[in-house]
């Protein structure tokens, strides 16, 4: 694939690498995840915060599923691009390599700064891991969504499973036990309580993702590779000299 660049009189070579899907993910993701997980602390401390009442719950809970079904068409849109994108968006070319990451850190111990159109190797490392947890949270808000208060895409085949022989399946609430078989809503909790769990625990850990990939990339654009936080914005990187991945 040939790469669109162009030079300045510093001798700097400016590449075109992250392309406007890539990027408008990117941003989007951000702004849904930041939502979800604001969204998601009122529901934790809701009563600590003065709000109650069933509606106030069901409510908050509809807010936030919705926000979710956003951010899961902005992840399942990025991970199709993973396939059909450019270069730098495609999954293949950005697999970690233990052998690369150690020759990385070794360079980066040596004083040196190598230079990367795409994620250095230990970026791909960490963009691997963010968007395995994504899919993660994704998988388990939806499976919560579908049992707890029966939205799509799960809610009409639990509801059909819970509902009391005779009972219109469409006529089954949220939090409310009328017309549902009380031994198969039993079987339906514990998977219900795993897909909470797996949940939570899964937002706790991206937010100390978010923490660390936020430092490693403050920390690269000051000493190793400037320019790495507006090429997300431009969807171009300058970079001085041979980089490695060209």
């Amino acid at each position: 694939m040939s790469l669109s660049t162009t030079e300045d009189t510093s001798q700097n070579k400016t590449y075109r690498v992250w392309d406007r899907p890539t990027r408008m993910f990117h941003w989007v993701n951000l702004l849904l995840v930041l939502s979800l997980m604001f969204v998601g602390l009122i529901m934790l401390f809701k009563s600590e915060i003065g709000i109650s009442g069933l509606a106030a719950k069901i409510g908050l809970k509809e807010l936030h599923t919705v926000i979710g079904y956003l951010f899961a068409i902005n992840l399942i849109i990025r991970l199709v691009w993973g396939f059909i994108g450019n270069r730098f968006a495609k999954f293949a070319d950005n697999v970690p390599k233990i052998g690369a990451i150690k020759q990385y850190q070794t360079a980066l111990r040596a004083g040196e700064n190598p230079q990367y159109l795409g994620h250095n190797p230990t970026g791909k490392l960490a963009v691997l891991v963010i968007m395995l947890i994504l899919t993660v949270i994704m998988a388990t808000g939806l499976i919560r969504a579908g049992t707890d208060i029966y939205y799509p895409p799960f809610g009409a085949a639990v509801t059909q499973y819970i509902a009391a022989d005779g009972v219109d399946a469409t006529s089954i609430k949220p939090y409310d036990e009328t017309g549902v078989d009380k031994a198969k809503l039993a079987v339906i909790k514990p998977y219900k309580s795993l897909a909470g769990t797996v949940h939570l625990y899964s937002v706790y850990f991206l937010m100390l993702l978010i923490v660390l990939h936020v430092a490693g990339v403050i920390i690269a654009e000051l000493r190793h590779q400037p320019g790495i936080i507006s090429a997300m914005f431009s969807g171009k990187k300058r970079i001085v000299g041979t980089p490695l991945d060209k």
